[in-house]
């Protein structure tokens, strides 16, 4: 997403969320909730104001907030919940632990937002200390302790006892440590500390900049940062041979699920998979620990957005026939692929294509900021696009918790996750390379299982770019079984293709724009939209919101947005576009792209109206109507529809397209005038150009809404105004600008000019509006 124009002034409009929507989520947990091993938290701490408050703000626990298990794809019964109030203090970026800690903070908030109690700018110059003491349940004796981090940003040291058990850099991925031989058998302390440069730094950093945490004009499409801990912190006892990952990768070729059981301490151990669906077994298998493993799932019922059926996953250690740990999980069969359909390269999901239509996820939260207040409102996000009909996401450079990638596999979305980006406008050294793919292997491993996750998005828009075709080709090594967008938004802000991947991804603001499939590529559209609303009382700046393009009211909201799809699915989806990410589902800080407001108390659209047409694109795509296609090569003359005007032709005079009677009596060079080579697409090759009989090199496009015939300059401007696609119409073809789709090519008052439904210049006056844009082609006057 790139920087916007600043924004109008408009008049405000609210509509709160009913009881049935989002107010309603309820929170699920996969397995129960760890009761926390500490007392409960001292009065004398309280979480700051939040500068908006969202409708799980004041449910957040004191002592015990995010109490579900945080790992649902590797779960066990026995844990205990770290959460909650923990002794704090900064120090100089240098500086050994502290000999007190003056403050208290709620984990796993970050000391940036309100919900942790701190709300404080952390800067380059800091370092994070974090300090509680636990006991271990006595009942866990004889197992290992392991000590579970969902996430820290970004270079975080562990003791436990005062012996320093691990460190780790990586802001995105988990990490643990094995503290058993620190262990006391009594009060344990544990101390962290966390170093996080932000974007002064050479990691990934995403969206998050060094700014004043309290709301302030500017920051533009870069918001707050978020500093130390921020996702659950858990201990969990384990045997000494023991489960760490279940990487789980279906086939449908064979009807087989493949596990590999990653364990520790497993040497001379056996692995059993168990596939069961209700209760019943469907399937299991056995094998070595880190060896593929195939377990027959017959029939399968596949998982898919409109059938997200999930089935239950056990897998054990065996010594012998003693069962030494157990795990549960769960798995989706579905498969993702590219593969050409109808002679278009499209995206298949298990073999089928469907228009992707999903939204910008940012993930930010006024309340908590890189963490959502509840699990109730981490999943509510992912409800909203269910409710507005969308079936896909896309997961905007940042990484979050496990239980995220649960609701979209329980939920049904599609998600596009992309790899959080290095700072803009820099160029990676050796370290920060390093570092950066070492990360995006670590988060790839930790979600590689999910089966909503259908696309790695390595870079995005050129930030922190660098060889761009080689990780492509590595990630999609990595884990073949996903598509892969080296890069997305190729078509901006200095960005390099690196030409290889499973997609070609432009970002057009306000789009939907042009863009066209390859040989090797499908075609999608990784960002577009940005119309700004902002809803007085739900602003996180008052005043200080943008858009990419600010609406006059909410009905023009409604009508642009839907009119948008609509144009999607008439013109871009027949010529070629197979999935679009509308930028985005909530405000975000002074962003007012979003369909709902930043603190998830107003839904902006007409739900009902969005998922109809969100509906209907998907449709389009599982049941598509017959192509309209043109006759390549040939000369034709594009005929006027309208009753009354049916002799009447399209013909250019003096460079710029009319339309005039055209008989048998008429000029050799009225004729030719009105006489046009009907070639393949300048800018799209599903779509078509228009060269001039008596012109050749001369082309019918637009600019300036009037249509014309100019000489080819040989520019993508030129190419794409140039470039019409065709769309069915009663008596003929409709003729849509490929780069303004839903603007047609129109005759009024015998002048030619692009003409946008709804829109506001006389050219676009409704009368005959549909009649005056379909064409007869027809036999040419001069052949």
């Amino acid at each position: 997403m790139h920087p916007a124009p600043a924004p109008r002034s408009r008049t405000w409009w609210r509509r709160l969320v009913s009881g049935t929507g989002l107010l309603a989520l309820l929170a699920t947990a996969v397995v129960g909730a760890g009761t926390a091993p500490a007392a409960a938290a001292p009065t004398a701490w309280a979480p700051k104001p939040s500068p908006m408050t969202t409708p799980w703000t004041n449910q957040v626990s004191v002592d015990n907030p995010l109490p579900e298990y945080p790992r649902p794809q590797l779960t066990r019964p026995d844990w205990a919940n770290l959460n909650g109030i923990w002794d704090f203090a900064v120090t100089g970026r240098d500086a050994g632990q502290p000999s007190s800690f003056s403050e208290q903070i709620r984990v796993p908030f970050v000391p940036e937002s309100a919900l942790s109690g701190i709300k404080r700018k952390i800067t380059e110059n800091d370092k994070l200390w974090y300090k509680r003491t636990f006991t271990v349940p006595s009942n866990w004796n004889g197992r290992r302790v392991v000590l579970n981090f969902g996430a820290s940003d970004w270079q975080s040291t562990v003791w436990v006892n005062g012996t320093q058990v691990g460190a780790h850099k990586g802001g995105f991925d988990s990490f643990s440590y094995d503290i058993t031989p620190q262990l006391n058998g009594g009060t344990n302390t544990v101390v962290v500390s966390v170093f996080d440069p932000t974007q002064t730094g050479g990691q990934a950093v995403g969206k998050q900049r060094i700014n004043d945490v309290n709301p302030h004009a500017g920051g533009g499409i870069f918001y707050t940062a978020a500093s130390g801990i921020w996702q659950t912190v858990w201990l969990e006892p384990v045997a000494a041979a023991h489960v760490t990952r279940l990487d789980m990768t279906p086939n449908l070729g064979n009807s087989t699920l493949r596990v590999k059981v990653q364990a520790a301490g497993a040497s001379g151990r056996t692995a059993r998979v168990t596939v069961s669906s209700g209760g019943t077994v469907v399937g299991t298998a056995s094998g070595a620990p880190g060896a593929d493993i195939s377990v027959s799932v017959p029939n399968p019922r596949l998982w898919s957005p409109d059938d997200p059926f999930l089935y239950d996953v056990r897998a054990e250690l065996l010594d012998g026939t003693t069962v030494v740990d157990s795990v549960g999980s769960y798995a989706g069969m579905r498969s993702i692929a590219v593969a050409k359909v109808d002679n278009i390269l499209r995206p298949v999901l298990n073999g089928k294509f469907v228009f992707q239509t999903g939204t910008l996820d940012q993930g930010y939260w006024p309340d908590g900021i890189y963490t959502a207040p509840t699990d109730a409102a981490l999943k509510s996000d992912l409800q909203a696009h269910k409710d507005l009909g969308f079936n896909m996401v896309r997961k905007h450079i940042k990484v979050e918790p496990q239980r995220w990638f649960y609701w979209a596999d329980k939920l049904g979305l599609l998600v596009w996750q992309d790899m959080p980006a290095m700072d803009t406008g820099k160029t990676p050294d050796g370290a920060a390379r390093t570092q950066w793919e070492a990360e995006y292997h670590a988060v790839i491993d930790q979600h590689r299982s999910s089966p909503s996750l259908v696309m790695w998005v390595n870079q995005n828009e050129g930030w922190g770019q660098y060889d761009q075709a080689r990780i492509a080709t590595e990630v999609k090594a990595y884990d073949p079984s996903r598509l892969v967008n080296n890069m997305s938004g190729v078509n901006c802000c200095g960005s390099v293709d690196g030409g290889n991947g499973d997609v070609v991804d432009n970002h057009i603001y306000v789009g939907p724009g042009n863009t066209a499939p390859t040989a090797t590529r499908a075609a999608v559209l990784g960002e577009f939209g940005g119309l700004g609303w902002k809803v007085s009382g739900h602003e996180w700046y008052p005043g200080g919101g943008f858009s990419y393009e600010d609406q006059s009211s909410v009905s023009a909201l409604n009508n642009r947005f839907v009119g948008l799809l609509d144009a999607i699915r008439v013109g871009q989806l027949p010529a070629g576009l197979s999935a679009s990410v509308y930028t985005e589902i909530t405000d975000v800080e002074n962003e007012a792209n979003g369909l709902l407001t930043y603190d998830r108390q107003v839904v902006k659209v007409d739900t009902a109206r969005v998922k109809a047409a969100n509906q209907a694109l998907i449709q389009a795509s599982k049941t598509p109507a017959p192509p309209v296609t043109l006759p390549t090569g040939q000369y034709k003359s594009l005929r006027v529809t309208t009753p009354g005007h049916t002799n009447k032709y399209l013909r250019h005079s003096e460079a710029l397209a009319y339309t005039a009677v055209v008989d048998g009596g008429s000029s050799a060079l009225l004729k030719s005038d009105a006489t046009w080579k009907v070639v393949t697409g300048l800018a799209n090759r599903n779509c078509y150009s228009f060269e001039s009989r008596n012109y050749p090199g001369e082309y019918l496009r637009h600019r300036d809404f009037r249509v014309r015939r100019d000489a080819s300059d040989g520019s993508a401007l030129f190419k794409a105004d140039a470039t019409w696609c065709a769309v069915a119409g009663t008596g003929g073809v409709r003729l849509t600008s490929a780069n303004l789709p839903g603007s047609y090519m129109r005759h009024i008052d015998s002048e030619v000019w692009l003409a946008t439904p709804g829109g506001g210049h006389a050219w676009d006056n409704p009368a005959t509006f549909t009649e005056d844009t379909t064409w007869s082609v027809d036999a040419p006057w001069a052949p």
